[in-house]
């Protein structure tokens, strides 16, 4: 999973793309200002760096020419609220890779960065597969066999966080998180019945699951050695 940090000081901003980044089948973390961006982005453990021009201590120039002066080189994305040309001159001067000016859109960030990590090979996948099974997410579709299944938009999204963390216990917080979207009440019997269903479509025996296996007290574990990712 393509790991990406976020410099934000917007709580509101810096949490909404974070959701939307796991959602995207990324890692992400966030720095709340320039100089916790700054120690982070140094270690050179990203694959992508989102950097706010306008934070507290050291702002996103200061903190994009020092990460290039240390010799970092992930790619970086600069966020601001201001659309003078000049501005943009400065943050790609001081080593940006590219440039989004607020407000944008999800899709349109998205987009950039599907396009940066894709330049490094990075770019989250859009097909798995598991034993018969198959999510395509670009044509919105899982297959069994080659043959369309029957499921719903929801189905498909609690599908590709199991199979976005597969191996890992998940609770049931992190699968409302990652399904439905952060703030959102649903209950823990309702995300029971979402993959009772889903298991009646991608197991071939639902009471003795093989894929979404149950683990006590916690939440679930999508399970398989031979899942693959093109």
């Amino acid at each position: 999973m393509p790991r990406i940090l976020i410099i934000e000081d917007e709580p509101d901003l810096a949490l909404s793309l974070s959701a939307d980044l796991r959602r995207q089948g990324h890692e992400p973390a966030v720095a709340t200002d320039g100089e916790q961006g700054l120690a982070m982005g140094r270690t050179g453990a990203w694959d992508l760096i989102l950097i706010d021009v306008m934070l507290p201590r050291l702002d996103g120039f200061e903190v994009c020419s020092e990460l290039r002066r240390l010799g970092v080189t992930t790619p970086v994305i600069m966020l601001t609220a201001r659309a003078e040309e000049a501005e943009k001159v400065i943050g790609l001067d001081a080593g940006a890779d590219d440039y989004v000016t607020k407000p944008f859109s999800l899709r349109e960030l998205r987009a950039r960065i599907r396009a940066q990590l894709r330049r490094g090979g990075l770019e989250a996948a859009r097909v798995f597969r598991f034993g018969d099974g198959e999510l395509d997410l670009d044509r919105a579709e899982l297959r069994r066999g080659g043959t369309p299944v029957d499921v719903t938009p929801q189905e498909l999204r609690l599908l590709e966080v199991f199979l976005r963390n597969r191996g890992r216990v998940l609770s049931r917080d992190r699968l409302i998180e990652g399904a439905w979207g952060p703030g959102i009440a649903i209950t823990d019997r309702a995300v029971d019945s979402h993959v009772f269903n889903l298991r009646r479509k991608i197991e071939s025996l639902p009471a003795e699951p093989r894929f979404i296996v149950g683990v006590r007290g916690i939440g679930y574990r999508f399970e398989d050695e031979d899942l693959t990712k093109p």
